[in-house]
């Protein structure tokens, strides 16, 4: 018997809305690098300045990714979408027009607070509403996203219209799907069970310190962490480390970092047709483990390096959507709003500090010890994970 309520087929037209915003919202998340020479010319600023940045987006999205239970339990999703979107579409509207750096960074707030707001309300709806297949494909669809800002953001500076314009076209993008939200608000309702299926009963949702209490909570959020933590170190770190490391040519350990992160894509595209059938926990427990022997054959100098990143950047691929989606049954229904938002806030913890980490690491010690660093990671990844399906997941494989 499944410990898990069953998820009613998602109507086609909130399914579309839903890849559509995971597409949207992926579009400006790795723009800042490309615009980042302009917008540095303009303001008169030092290459270290791109870190206060990022660090109060990170800090306004980990506040966000805590309250985001309590927003979800105080308003419609579909409401709760609308405004955050909007929060994200003011601030973009800030980097395309605002004069003085100051108000950029506070324009970097409402950036932050909003895409906290929009990852923790999207997951928790899709993880009790899509299943895990969906769930994988519409991280992927973010990574299209992804992918398709620095693009875009590149033809135009290439055109020589100014950074400010990229911005501009994104903020509309994002604008225009407030707008979508706020006119669809009533779709992200609890849907009605389709014939043949049972209603699924409503949960009476808990307070977020009955959340904090559940050992299983904490186990999931030591996961996202360690997760996010290692994804983002081997695609921020492993090109330093082949080039400045291992001696690579700057075209081949380019070409490898794109292999890593090209196979992250294709690894959340192929686990959505396969989730379903081995299991979301057998998908986890399998992927944890990989993700270990990726970063050991990386970490081994005489192997190629593209062996253990493509490997890893596999294995890495399905555990946050599938993470996401069992938040529900392994945490419980009532806590997983709030779960969700504490998980957000823990991966955008892990994206500061492991890479951060492995940065102290080489200085002090050498590049040499950053693939090692990797592999301790991913272990303590696949350990955490473990312990957390021994608790969370005995009854579902044992049926």
């Amino acid at each position: 018997m499944s410990l898990s309520p069953p998820v009613p087929r998602p109507r086609p037209a909130l399914l579309t809305l839903a890849y559509l915003a995971f597409v949207s919202l992926g579009l400006p998340d790795a723009v800042l690098g490309v615009a980042w020479p302009s917008l540095r010319s303009t303001f008169g600023l030092s290459q270290a300045m791109m870190g206060s940045i990022l660090g109060t987006a990170a800090i306004t999205y980990f506040i966000s990714g805590l309250l985001a239970g309590r927003l979800m339990r105080a308003m419609n999703l579909g409401l709760l979408l609308a405004l955050s979107t909007g929060s994200v579409a003011l601030g973009l509207t800030g980097y395309a027009t605002l004069p003085v750096f100051v108000l950029f960074l506070a324009a970097a707030c409402f950036i932050g607070f909003g895409s906290g707001a929009i990852d923790s309300a999207l997951n928790n709806h899709a993880a009790q509403n899509f299943g895990p297949k969906h769930m994988t494909w519409l991280h992927a669809a973010y990574s299209v996203g992804a992918a398709l800002g620095p693009v875009l953001m590149t033809a135009l500076l290439a055109r020589g219209a100014s950074w400010r314009v990229g911005y501009a076209v994104l903020a509309g993008v994002l604008g225009a799907l407030a707008l979508t939200f706020l006119v669809m608000r009533r779709m992200w309702s609890a849907p009605e069970a389709t014939p043949g299926e049972e209603p699924r009963a409503d949960v009476p949702a808990a307070s977020a310190m009955e959340a904090v209490r559940r050992p299983r909570v904490w186990l999931q959020i030591l996961t996202f962490f360690f997760y996010t933590g290692l994804e983002v170190t081997a695609g921020q770190w492993s090109f330093t480390v082949l080039t400045e490391g291992r001696g690579l040519h700057t075209a081949a350990a380019g070409t490898f970092v794109s292999l890593y992160w090209g196979s992250l894509l294709a690894g959340r595209i192929l686990s959505g047709f396969i989730v379903e059938h081995i299991g979301p926990v057998r998908m986890l427990r399998g992927s944890t483990v990989l993700a270990v022997v990726g970063a050991l054959l990386f970490a081994i100098p005489s192997l190629p390096p593209a062996l253990g990143l493509v490997l890893l950047g596999l294995a890495l691929a399905p555990i946050f959507p599938v993470l996401m989606s069992e938040t529900p049954r392994r945490v419980g229904l009532d806590v997983s709003h709030h779960a969700v938002g504490f998980q957000v806030s823990a991966a955008t913890t892990g994206v500061a500090a492991l890479p951060s980490l492995a940065g102290i690491i080489a200085e002090r010690w050498g590049l040499q010890f950053i693939a090692p660093y990797m592999l301790a990671v991913a272990v303590l990844l696949t350990v955490v994970h473990g312990v957390l399906s021994a608790v969370a997941d005995r009854p579902q494989l044992s049926r």
